[in-house]
């Protein structure tokens, strides 16, 4: 009786330290850790990157001389704005929240609807849309040849090539620089490292539920999230102040009905600093969002309990930011085109 009894009390003292080996090695299968350095197989040169940098902190390739890429996606700002949709050019609205440009590297496609296929073509897209820079690519080539710094490291990154102050090479540099804006070491990145400590008790059992209810169906791998696109309302469509039916999502780019109200599945890396959620940015509460995506996506009605237990987990995917300094940029000519900006003097002020 007494060897029973020592018996059955190893096992139970063994029961937790194995619980959590099972916990470890499911979101060893479920997700991968975001690399402490960038894909250098994605990026040009050091000297592409810093261009990048640069170029993505100039207003001026915006024809107002006030939105740069960082204005939507800021980086003191998890690489959003905050904003339910981005105010660009002349104080317009765009028509959906600024997913982060954070870790974006790794999704399989660009925008919500996944129109872009790569970082490269998605810098072209805003600095053209009249909601957002309203720029042309003959005026910001105009205004980059005209400041002589800039056309001396266009040269040095494309050193083949004969007139390297292209809009296109404008949208590689900037992708280059995006590369590298990765945000490693969070708490989930070290735990399914192999640090068990990495993750409190009430994280984990975030985590655990996370997988158990279905979460991880969708949001896994290296970006947890952002490798496939879904139907908004699997199970049940939300009401349509969260989802707008005049927006059909991927619809618009495939024209195939089966597309309709078909989105990109949103990376989760930092989702505690990006408030709003989803691409109409009605919901500015983290547990809201869980709850909606359960009833939608899942047909699953979370308790309270459950709900807070997955974003305490959520709050654990949330990495080192990039660290960054502001770059001098350089310094206007007389032959650089002038800022361009019509707007509707109003009453008021500050």
């Amino acid at each position: 009786m007494r060897v029973m009894a020592v018996l059955m009390l190893l096992v139970f003292a063994a029961a937790p330290a194995m619980a959590a080996e099972d916990l470890m090695d499911r979101a060893k299968q479920v997700f991968e850790p975001i690399p402490t350095t960038p894909p250098k197989d994605k990026i040009i040169s050091p000297q592409s990157v810093e261009l990048g940098k640069m170029l993505y902190f100039d207003p001026r390739l915006s024809s107002s001389w006030l939105v740069s890429c960082n204005t939507c996606h800021n980086l003191g700002t998890a690489g959003v704005d905050l904003q339910e949709t981005s105010v660009g050019h002349g104080w317009k609205r765009g028509p959906r929240n600024a997913p982060t440009v954070l870790n974006s590297v790794y999704n399989i496609a660009q925008f919500w609807d996944g129109r872009a296929s790569d970082l490269k073509e998605q810098a072209k897209g805003p600095v053209q849309a009249a909601v957002e820079m309203n720029n042309t690519p003959d005026r910001v080539v105009k205004t980059l040849k005209s400041m002589p710094e800039y056309v001396k490291r266009f040269g040095e990154v494309f050193p083949d090539q004969k007139d390297p102050v292209t809009f296109e090479n404008m949208a590689r540099v900037i992708a280059d620089y995006e590369v590298t804006l990765l945000t490693p070491n969070a708490p989930i990145d070290k735990f399914i490292k192999g640090d068990d400590n990495a993750l409190s008790k009430a994280e984990k059992e975030g985590l655990r539920l996370f997988m158990d209810k279905g979460c991880a169906t969708c949001h896994s791998g290296i970006n947890i999230g952002g490798g496939m696109y879904q139907p908004f309302g699997v199970v049940e469509k939300p009401g349509s102040d969260i989802l707008p039916r005049d927006d059909k999502g991927r619809f618009a780019v495939t024209e195939t009905p089966s597309d309709e109200y078909v989105f990109k599945v949103p990376s989760l890396r930092n989702v505690a600093l990006t408030p709003p959620y989803f691409h109409s940015g009605k919901v500015w509460s983290l547990r809201q969002a869980v709850g909606v995506m359960g009833t939608a996506q899942l047909g699953v009605d979370l308790t309270d309990s459950e709900a807070s237990k997955i974003v305490t987990f959520l709050h654990a995917l949330t990495g080192d930011q990039p660290d960054v300094d502001y770059p001098i940029l350089p310094p206007i000519t007389d032959s650089t085109p002038k800022p361009e900006l019509a707007v509707t003097q109003q009453g008021g002020g500050h």
